[in-house]
């Protein structure tokens, strides 16, 4: 997504929508409290920018009540301005294979957003509560836009993206720098450093030679054109 993109050349051209169809609904599900940021922030603060009377759905599955506070500050950041609505629930961290029932009861109440985009995590992703995540994201919504993004890790499970979002330098900027901002309790992280964010932007923006330099990258499995 280009700055000069106008709505319908970013539905049509990246996000497989036909012209005359506008963002109303955009479903993002992490399963933790900075995954949404993380993988997909750059494209939601330009979706906020070009649909500002689209409804944004953040779906947070798992934290402690700080990180729960963070998600909220962070949520109201990233979408200053915009019609938006977070919730945060409380799955155990690292068992969502675990609790599978409450999980896909949990994933059934979200059905009546009917979502014009979902974000969720990637299928083949190291992690097994992303990898939950994604496989309940595509039971529970089988006829919609779905992109599923990447989060860096020691893992070293990433693999090259299909679908490329073009981001402004400013949005690459304002991403990393709100996820410094926000996140305190992750800061110690060897991993969770500006260089690891720009780095990956960087990376994705050379492959999709954006403009910019600077790009998120995305999985898509079924899109239609």
């Amino acid at each position: 997504m280009d700055q000069g993109a106008d709505a319908t050349g970013i539905i049509s051209t990246v996000l497989g929508f036909v012209a005359d169809r506008p963002v109303k609904n955009v479903l993002c599900v992490g399963a933790h409290s900075d995954d949404i940021e993380i993988g997909c922030g750059g494209a939601l603060l330009q979706l906020a920018r070009s649909f500002p009377q689209a409804h944004f759905y953040w779906v947070v599955l798992s934290g402690s009540p700080q990180r729960a506070r963070e998600a909220r500050a962070s949520a109201a950041a990233f979408m200053r301005g915009c019609n938006y609505t977070l919730s945060c629930d409380t799955f155990r961290d690292g068992y969502f294979p675990f609790q599978g029932e409450a999980l896909k009861e949990r994933f059934e109440t979200l059905k009546p957003i009917t979502p014009d985009i979902v974000f969720t995590h990637r299928r083949e992703d190291a992690h097994q509560d992303h990898r939950q995540v994604a496989q309940l994201t595509w039971n529970t919504f089988r006829d919609h836009c779905i992109l599923e993004y990447e989060i860096p890790k020691w893992d070293g499970d990433l693999r090259t993206p299909n679908v490329y979002v073009r981001l402004d330098k400013a949005v690459a900027a304002r991403k990393t720098r709100l996820l410094m901002r926000h996140f305190g309790t992750q800061r110690n992280k060897h991993w969770f450093t500006p260089d690891t964010f720009l780095g990956l932007l960087r990376l994705r923006g050379l492959e999709c030679a954006s403009p910019s330099g600077f790009a998120e990258g995305f999985h898509g499995y079924k899109i239609a054109l």
